[in-house]
């Protein structure tokens, strides 16, 4: 997986996202996409290689799929992660059992609704492809219940 892999995901999630949500900003690196609106790139979604054993170069990795609050103060993530928490029986319904709410991968501070993907290089040719339309689905159900009550509700 490297940035050619990412463009692809880039470009099934522009086309994925319902307008309505507004102008989503959108930037590629060489192990992930990260997907935000407006000015809140503290809070914001991903798809991106993770190591789970943490050695880099490491033989095998996972992916990681949905929202991240990397806000620099845990009291600042956790608040973000309990308003998601409110709507969790809207997310559980779209989402399903994959997305765990917690800890961030590797972060004590951060936290994440997000779900791992192992080893997903044996996931096939349209790899991308599945990885976008999640990544999408991710942004169409998380993005309204992140905005309730903060003014920034985009419905």
């Amino acid at each position: 997986m490297d940035g050619e892999f990412f463009e692809q995901v880039h470009e099934v999630v522009r086309g994925a996202l319902p307008r309505a949500l507004g102008e989503p900003r959108i930037k590629v690196r060489h192990n992930g996409i990260k997907v935000w609106f407006g000015e809140a790139v503290r809070e914001h979604y991903e798809a991106q290689v993770i190591r789970p054993d943490g050695v880099p170069g490491a033989e095998h990795f996972a992916l990681e799929v949905g929202f991240h609050a990397e806000h620099g103060k845990a009291e600042e993530n956790d608040a973000v992660l309990a308003r998601l928490r409110s709507g969790e029986q809207t997310w559980r319904a779209e989402l399903g059992d994959d997305p765990v709410a917690g800890d961030f991968l590797g972060h004590r501070i951060w936290r994440r609704l997000s779900e791992t993907w192992p080893d997903p290089a044996d996931s096939g040719s349209d790899l991308a492809f599945e990885v976008g339309v999640r990544l999408a689905d991710y942004i169409r159900v998380i993005e309204p219940l992140r905005g309730e009550g903060t003014g920034r509700g985009r419905r």
